[in-house]
């Protein structure tokens, strides 16, 4: 995948595009990723020992990797990534128009 978690990235399609947030999980098997503050939908919640009243919460559903991308720290754009090595020939993630390294 092309974000891992505690990545700062933008959502450039469905109903969040353009909110930006921190990935707070990524899974790669669905190739899906839970985005801070992102794709918010209600969840009907029974009453437990830590929540005794139960009732409606807002939770962060997870949206599909390819409908974000990365935030580029220098122009702090949204940005594509390829894999590349570095001096010390380890494979990182990198920016395609800047080269900005993100590992």
């Amino acid at each position: 995948m092309h974000v891992k978690k505690g990545d700062l990235v933008v959502v450039i399609s469905g109903k969040s595009a353009g909110k930006t947030g921190k990935v707070k999980r990524a899974l790669p098997a669905e190739n899906r990723v839970i985005v801070e503050g992102v794709n918010l939908v209600k969840k009907h919640q029974r009453p437990t020992r830590q929540n005794p009243s139960g009732g409606i919460v807002e939770i962060e559903a997870s949206i599909h990797a390819s409908n974000v991308l990365l935030l580029d720290g220098k122009t702090n754009r949204p940005t594509r990534t390829r894999r590349g090595t570095n001096k010390d020939g380890k494979m990182v993630r990198m920016a395609v128009k800047t080269g900005t390294v993100f590992d």
